[in-house]
């Protein structure tokens, strides 16, 4: 494998390995700042432990799951410095900001919400927990404005001297359509993600029989979350898709192996072939106009296929292979949105056993939620792959190639180390995340507490 290669891979594989957590600690903390809030607004005491209880497996993933993000950003200096250098201007303002403002304002006020039991007013403990869930939210806008760019670049001009980009309008980041709703959908998986583990968790202890009471209570709160964050979901992604229609075509055909124009446009739920050798695959089960819907929420509207794409992009950009993995592309596309319907049956189903105050008893409910929680790291993978495997071969689209941002005084055999270091590195610390995380949720609720008692309206 060339330099290249594994530089891809090296990244490939921290960007998956880290947002593997980054779902779950920002869906999980808007979720245990929503049980402390109930806490402290009615004092029941099963809140207080559960705040405690889903806090911990909060603080368990901050700790050994989200820091890896810190790697990413010594990578750009480490394999991408080329690209560091071409656009450093424009992505590394969103980067310090989420450095300098997001990251310190969630690890703070964790610090504080940890320690601060017993210690800070009821309210201002109230605050902290609301501030890491904001903290962890506002980092994912400004790592997600940063992607964006990459994918739709806007608010810079191009230096005369340099022909670099320069950026011009820090606002454009944040008013980029790509950035719009490619925030909002990462927002609402990550409360789909945060929702199912905490779902899966409650399942497994009313299960055991473990304070019924209390894993009701957050059994419930899930699934109120869980639902209309995957419906949403679902209606944001098919908007994001009409949006990286318009910019990124390419992209969009590559999602379905469409080679050539078509108007209208079906969607095969399964096909055999298609890939980059293969121009006329065997498509299975089609649903007319679906695609047309999809790409352009036009019942008749037109995709235009790859053949002719590359075609153009060669005419534009010059000579190259401008079409990328087609499997990949594919297959992520039917993983994300095949396994997100299937969550949202699970919760639907977990709605009607609530209504018809079942959820419980339901031990099969319970056996099918539990194993749920492997789902949502599935499905963000492969959105993550859809997202960018279909922007290659660009870094930058329409910029810069990623063959031309890898770093040119690094080795092979450098990238080579350092990527089995960091593989190794990353699978231990997998298996104490496991091993932590299913441990703790797996212990009972602590007894109730003299704070248990319902809140008085404070004066301070």
């Amino acid at each position: 494998m060339s330099q290249l290669d594994l530089a891809r891979l090296q990244f490939a594989m921290t960007s998956i390995y880290h947002f593997l957590f980054v779902p779950i600690t920002i869906g999980l903390g808007f979720l245990t700042a929503l049980l402390q809030t109930g806490w402290h607004r009615t004092g029941r005491q099963e809140l207080l432990r559960l705040t405690r209880f889903f806090g911990v497996l909060l603080v368990i993933n901050i700790a050994v799951g989200v820091v890896t993000g810190l790697v990413q950003e010594f990578q750009f200096g480490m394999d991408w410095s080329a690209y560091a250098r071409t656009v450093g201007d424009v992505f590394g303002a969103p980067l310090a900001m989420e450095g300098l403002a997001a990251f310190f304002l969630e690890s703070t006020f964790l610090g504080l919400w940890v320690f601060g039991w017993d210690r800070l007013p009821p309210r201002v403990h109230l605050a902290t927990i609301w501030l890491v869930a904001v903290g962890g939210a506002l980092s994912a806008a400004f790592i997600m404005a940063a992607n964006s760019w990459m994918q739709h670049p806007v608010g810079y001009t191009v230096d005369p001297d340099t022909g670099q980009p320069r950026l011009n309008d820090v606002w454009a980041l944040f008013t980029n359509p790509v950035f719009l709703r490619g925030y909002l959908h990462v927002m609402l998986a990550s409360l789909t993600t945060g929702a199912v583990l905490m779902l899966a968790v409650s399942a497994w202890q009313l299960r055991k029989g473990s304070a019924p009471l209390a894993f009701h209570a957050s059994a419930r709160l899930a699934l109120v979350v869980l639902v209309p964050a995957v419906m949403l979901g679902m209606l944001v992604g098919s908007e994001l898709g009409v949006t990286e229609g318009k910019y990124q075509p390419m992209k969009i055909a590559a999602a379905e192996a469409q080679w050539t124009t078509c108007q209208p446009c079906s969607f095969s739920l399964f096909q055999i072939g298609g890939g980059q050798n293969d121009h006329d695959p065997t498509k299975i089960i089609e649903i007319p106009h679906l695609l047309s819907l999809l790409a352009t929420n036009h019942w008749n509207g037109q995709v235009v296929g790859m053949d002719p794409l590359q075609s153009q992009y060669e005419q534009q950009y010059g000579p190259g292979n401008y079409v990328p993995n087609v499997f990949i592309q594919y297959w992520s596309m039917r993983v994300m949105a095949y396994l997100a319907v299937l969550v949202l049956l699970v919760g639907l189903w977990g709605l009607w056993l609530l209504y018809r105050r079942r959820l419980s008893s339901a031990r099969l409910f319970h056996r099918v939620a539990v194993w749920t929680a492997v789902l949502p790291p599935l499905i963000n993978t492969a959105g993550w792959l859809l997202t960018e495997s279909g922007r290659q071969p660009w870094i930058v689209q329409g910029i810069q190639l990623t063959r031309q941002g890898v770093s040119p005084s690094v080795t092979t055999a450098t990238v080579a180390t350092s990527l089995i270091v960091f593989f190794l590195l990353y699978a231990v610390l997998s298996v104490v995340e496991v091993v932590l995380m299913t441990r703790y949720a797996r212990r009972e609720l602590a007894p109730p507490t003299a704070e248990s008692t319902p809140v008085p309206t404070p004066t301070y």
